[in-house]
Order: C-alpha cells, then structure tokens, then sequence
C-alpha cells in the first residue's frame, strides 16, 4: 500500500513539473516558440513521459487549473462540518488562489510577463482545455458540496452552488488581470465572495 502511495506521489509530482513547466515557458517565450520537447526537458523527463500524461502543450497548460479546483473540493471535504458553507467556500478557494501555481520564485510580474500570461490564456487551445478543466473541478466541487449538505450529487443546489463559486472565481482573475495584475487576486476574490454571500445585492452607487 505505501509503495501505491509512493507511486501515486511522483506520479502526481511529474505531471505537476511538467504543467508548471509549460506555463513557465509559454509565458516567458511565447505559445508558438515552445515544443513539447521543450517543456518535458525543462521538467527533466522524455518526451514519451509528457506524452503519458497529456496530449498537448494546451492540456499541460490547463492541468494546474484542473488540479487546483480539485484541490478546493478535496480540502472542503476537510473543514469542519458545523461551519456555514460559504465560509467554508470562501476559505478554501482564498487559500488555493494565495499560493502561486508555479513552483520555486515567482517570476518577475512586470509588463512583459502579464503580455506573456494575456497572451497565453488567449490561444483558443489554451481555452478550451481550461473550460473542460474547470467543468471537471465543478463536477468534483458540487459531489463535495452535496456531501457536506447531505444531497445527491445529481441535485440543483451542489451544482448551482459549484457553478456560482466557479463564475465567481474566473470573475475574480478576468478582473485582477484588468486591474492589479502585479499585485494578489486575493483581494478581489474577498470582494467577489463578500457579494456572493451577501445574495448579490445591487450596491450603493460608488461601492461597485
């Protein structure tokens, strides 16, 4: 059993190396400027390893949204279940967007890094494989919330909820990247979960 676990670890590790890889050089050089054999050395593997765990530079890419969401469904599970759900909600989604999802320094966040990171997220590639990453991290999310809430899984309230927490979430960075890119997405996370909690009220003029 340890050894499955053991296996399992660097299993989880090496596709974690390679999509922090991939992100680490399709920001820096440019989507078109980086090859999978490019992305499976930087993580020191072969390209027949890259090729075991995805089918593209999009899919690497969009792997470290994927686990992070699924991440957030995992450490819900772990919170105590007298506490309200939102709050819950809002510490694990704050918790996972605190931390970097690129290993090791952060890099520089200057104007040519958030061209980079732009340019990046906009390839159609790169999109589509961070929708379908995020429809299976909301899958997972709303098993997880009808667990706590003591639903089934296929019911309307885990799958709102779990859609809500995604719109809100991607609202958040689309917001962070128009505003303070080169500061934290956590702030604007708070503000966005402070109205989702509060049941979207429509704010006083000169508080949006």
């Amino acid at each position: 059993m340890d050894d499955l676990g053991l296996r399992e670890r660097k299993k989880r590790q090496t596709r974690l190396a390679l999509s922090q890889a991939a992100i680490r050089l399709t920001v820096a050089r440019g989507w078109e400027s980086v090859t999978i054999e490019d992305i499976a050395a930087e993580a020191d593997v072969s390209v027949r390893t890259f090729r075991n765990y995805f089918g593209g530079k999009a899919e690497a890419v969009a792997a470290s949204q994927l686990d992070r969401g699924l991440r957030i469904a995992a450490e819900l599970r772990e919170r105590p279940a007298a506490e309200p759900l939102w709050t819950a909600l809002t510490a694990v989604v704050r918790a996972q967007y605190a931390t970097p999802p690129v290993a090791g320094p952060e890099p520089e966040r200057d104007e040519r890094w958030l061209s980079g990171l732009r340019a990046v997220l906009a390839v159609p590639a790169v999109q589509a494989e961070v929708q379908r990453a995020n429809l299976l991290a909301q899958e997972e999310l709303a098993a997880a919330i009808a667990e706590r809430a003591g639903l089934g899984a296929a019911e309307v309230y885990p799958r709102l909820v779990a859609a809500v927490v995604g719109a809100g979430s991607s609202v958040a960075v689309a917001q962070w990247l128009r505003t303070d890119p080169l500061g934290s997405v956590v702030p604007v996370l708070d503000e966005v979960f402070e109205h989702i909690r509060a049941g979207l009220p429509v704010p006083a003029k000169g508080d949006a």
